[in-house]
């Protein structure tokens, strides 16, 4: 088996991109090909583009990658700061030499213009090879995407230059430009895409149109609400202005499109709760074979995942301490935990449903089944005097994680696919820009969208009575549906960004468990306010503070205090890497690096 090698050149970098070697999307096994022989056929073009859905970043390590710095460890609902990416949420961001998601993206990139421009080349008929021309522009748009969330504007790539090309002197566009780049090519991937129900079963996994139409319109969102909220304060110095005011324009369409994919798509929530013990959303991230729940239900079952990285045990098996990661540095702090809801729709500061923190398993009682399957996984409720807050965070994340680990699934075997796109967000898409666009969403539009979470959650559905009668704001309900749903599925930092409410969020104290006081007795204190033996203070190097928690003001474990927190409006994007600085000096850098 032998790759078809073909130079790059994208600042210093020489690099080969199109392969032919043999991955998961039945990518055919070729011998020794030259450019010029190449690009000939349509099954050609189909291979060359297989190549490039393993370039999105999932759980193994593609040149580098690791999905551990992209999971929002450290972010303001987690309790754990081990890892070093999570120096980040506190405004820990040096200037490095270099970048392998700067170097990756762009050598991605231009391995895309490389099919494009043997397209425009290629003899047959366009008919023939629209499908993969259209998804090499959604794979470019998905990086160049990709680029824009962590450095701002930067150079735009849709040619194939050489060693001396003048695109590698080139200085950055704006955001603006690029934004404008990547709809055009999202625009030309839907037109050219199928649908879904046209896709043989043989080339699932593949992409359909509705994958297009729910990138674009979380494109569209993110950059809607970034202009809105966080506006030209990032923009590097010398950036062109937006030429236009398109915030409404941006929000129709987003809606407009994850309508269409809620309604044509085919896809629906993966709903189990019946015969799962209210779990769905714990296996629905864990599907990896028909023995990774208790109902053996495999792959074929999941239609809520659009479009997803996909693993098998045998053929691509994952190949990251999955399981081990996510229940040891995923674990949710106090705001987190509080953030779920009651059953009864409510928050738990105004709900009468809530039961307090009086003994352990209360918080988990008459609550969202998320928070169940997050936190619990398949395991009981804690019982009274099982938890020992001896160092420990007291709570663990299971989203994610094996079935059974380690017994099923050991580190390094877990291979249940990765959502890079899928409908839950669709819906919580959809509500989001309604409400951002008119400052209001009628009950009708939160049933078609995040109320269809909520009933797999095991919560009342939102509705403007339910705001009204409890005070409730709308936006800061959808905004909770959002951070709930999508938890650890890298959406939190670039939301609290484009909300242009980092600083606030991420600059505050991380709390974790309540250990009451002698008013508030729990299995940590007894009547006199005395720690218990299952709860030792001095094992907590900031110990603990008193804070506003669902039940009033409480003492909780302090596991990082706002003084070791300096996240800045500069942190929104990350410094550009000075060895590019260096190869093109008509780069900028981001404000204040």
């Amino acid at each position: 088996m032998k790759k078809l090698m073909i130079p790059v050149a994208i600042s210093a970098m020489i690099l080969g991109t199109v392969a032919c070697q043999k991955k998961f999307l039945d990518l055919k096994p070729e011998d020794s090909l030259t450019e010029a022989q190449y690009f000939k056929t349509p099954e050609q073009f189909k291979y060359a583009t297989n190549e490039m859905y393993e370039k999105m970043i999932s759980w193994q390590k593609i040149d580098e990658s690791n999905i551990f710095e992209f999971m929002d460890f450290g972010s303001d609902l987690s309790a754990d700061f081990q890892l070093p990416q999570t120096n980040y949420a506190r405004g820990i961001v040096p200037v490095p030499s270099d970048d392998k998601y700067w170097n990756n993206a762009y050598a991605y990139i231009r391995g895309v213009n490389i099919v494009l421009k043997k397209a425009d080349e290629y003899p047959g008929k366009k008919n023939e090879i629209a499908q993969y021309v259209a998804a090499a522009k959604f794979f470019r748009a998905w990086h160049h995407f990709f680029l824009l969330k962590r450095f701002g504007g930067v150079p735009i790539l849709t040619t194939v230059p050489n060693v001396n090309g003048e695109e590698l002197k080139a200085p950055r566009n704006s955001r603006y430009e690029m934004i404008d780049q990547i709809l055009k090519d999202l625009t030309d991937a839907i037109n050219g895409l199928p649908i879904e129900q046209a896709i043989s079963n043989a080339d699932k996994g593949h992409l359909s149109k509705w994958a297009a139409e729910a990138f674009k319109a979380r494109v569209l969102l993110y950059e809607a609400t970034w202009r809105k909220y966080t506006g030209t304060s990032t923009d590097f110095k010398g950036s062109a202005a937006p030429a236009a005011d398109q915030v409404n324009g941006f929000l129709t369409e987003a809606a407009a499109l994850a309508k269409d994919v809620m309604q044509n798509g085919g896809y629906k929530l993966w709903n189990y709760n019946s015969t799962l013990s209210n779990r769905s959303s714990y296996y629905l991230f864990s599907i990896d074979g028909s023995a990774s729940n208790p109902l053996g239900l495999d792959k074929t079952t999941n239609n809520e995942f659009i479009l997803k990285s996909i693993y098998d045990l045998n053929l691509r098996p994952g190949g990251v301490n999955l399981s081990h990661t996510v229940q040891t540095y995923m674990t949710p702090n106090r705001k987190m935990m509080d953030m779920f809801l009651c059953k009864d729709g409510l928050p738990v500061n105004k709900s009468d449903s809530f039961l307090g923190y009086h003994t352990v398993d209360s918080e988990y009682l008459n609550r969202d089944y998320r928070l169940l399957s997050y936190v619990l996984g398949k395991q009981n409720i804690p019982a009274q005097g099982k938890i020992k807050l001896d160092g420990k965070l007291g709570y663990t994340c299971y989203k994610f994680s094996a079935y059974n680990y380690p017994t099923y699934r050991s580190d390094l075997q877990e291979s249940q696919d990765y959502p890079q796109i899928r409908l839950a967000e669709v819906y919580l898409i959809y509500a989001e820009a309604l409400m951002e666009k008119n400052g209001a969403i009628s009950d009708g539009d939160l049933n078609m969208s995040i109320n269809l979470l909520r009933a797999r959650a095991g919560v009342a559905p939102l509705s403007n009575a339910l705001a009204t009668n409890y005070g409730l704001n709308m936006l800061e309900e959808i905004r909770r549906e959002r951070t709930i749903e999508l938890y650890g599925e890298n959406f939190r930092f670039d939301d609290l960004k484009r909300w242009g409410i980092a600083e606030h969020e991420l600059n505050q104290n991380v709390c974790g468990m309540v250990v009451g006081d002698a008013a508030y007795t729990t299995d940590f204190r007894d009547a006199t306010g005395k720690p218990t033996s299952n709860y030792i203070p001095q094992k907590y190097p900031y110990q603990e503070t008193t804070v506003t928690t669902g039940a009033g003001n409480l003492k909780v474990i302090l596991l990082d205090i706002a003084e070791n927190r300096n996240f800045k409006r500069m942190h929104y994007l990350l410094p550009i890497p000075l060895k590019q600085i260096q190869l093109n000096p008509n780069l900028v850098q981001n404000n204040d690096y």
